[in-house]
């Protein structure tokens, strides 16, 4: 599971040929959750201040969020993408 990014002790990650919808995973702190693109929670938990920095994360990088799933489908290496500042 390639780590793509980090920010305030979170870790987002993509697996190589996931199921769909299109998410990733991210965790914190012993919490694990799955987000889709458009920022919903679709599996999982994580504390309510991680979630809105996953979500304002996902704002900024859907483009490239997509364009990771693309590669992880094909098991083309992924990009890292900045971290939330």
């Amino acid at each position: 599971m390639p780590v793509i990014s980090r920010f305030y002790g979170i870790l987002i990650a993509m697996y190589f040929n996931d199921h769909n919808p299109p998410h990733f995973h991210a965790k914190y702190s012993g919490y694990e959750a799955l987000f889709n693109f458009n920022g919903d929670l679709i599996e999982g938990e994580l504390p309510k201040r991680a979630v809105k920095f996953v979500q304002e994360w996902i704002s900024f990088h859907k483009t490239e969020l997509e364009e990771n799933w693309e590669k992880a489908r094909t098991g083309q290496p992924l990009n890292n993408i900045a971290p939330l500042e």
